[in-house]
């Protein structure tokens, strides 16, 4: 691993802080990517691209740059997915790594979804990150982080 991308927008606060002491701990480039500003700590490992508004423009950018064996860190399914085509890791913010055989099953599941609030079905978003959903990021990411040394 190179290096480690962020889709910035939507991941939670308290996940950014578990990356921010992770990437000065290992000395591994983060990157966040977000269409407004972000805040981050000072750091040589850690910086921020801003990307214009607009629909998947940091997707697009993050997927524009990456190269094989970079980790990103994003719960958006579809980008995930492109990650993965292009030789890539993908974390979810909640622990689950992405992989060839589960982002089939997700990517189904996601459009399905997206046709139920398409037809007027409530569906509701995702629950709020839990304790045990951090810990299991921070211990993906630690693995992740022991293989690429």
């Amino acid at each position: 691993m190179k290096q480690i991308w962020v889709d910035a927008d939507a991941c939670p606060k308290v996940i950014k802080e578990t990356l921010f002491r992770a990437a000065a701990r290992v000395e591994m480039p983060l990157i966040l990517v977000a269409n407004q500003p972000m805040q981050h700590p000072r750091s040589p490992y850690i910086r921020a691209v801003q990307v214009g508004a607009g629909f998947d423009v940091a997707d697009n950018y993050i997927v524009e740059q990456l190269e094989p064996d970079d980790l990103v860190i994003t719960a958006d399914i579809p980008l995930a997915a492109e990650v993965i085509e292009k030789g890539g890791l993908a974390l979810n913010p909640r622990g689950e790594l992405y992989s060839e055989v589960n982002i089939r099953q997700r990517l189904t599941m996601r459009n399905f979804m997206a046709e139920m609030r398409d037809a007027g079905i409530a569906t509701g978003g995702p629950p709020p990150i839990s304790q045990k959903e951090r810990r299991d990021f921070a211990n993906e990411l630690d693995k992740l982080l022991v293989k690429s040394y």
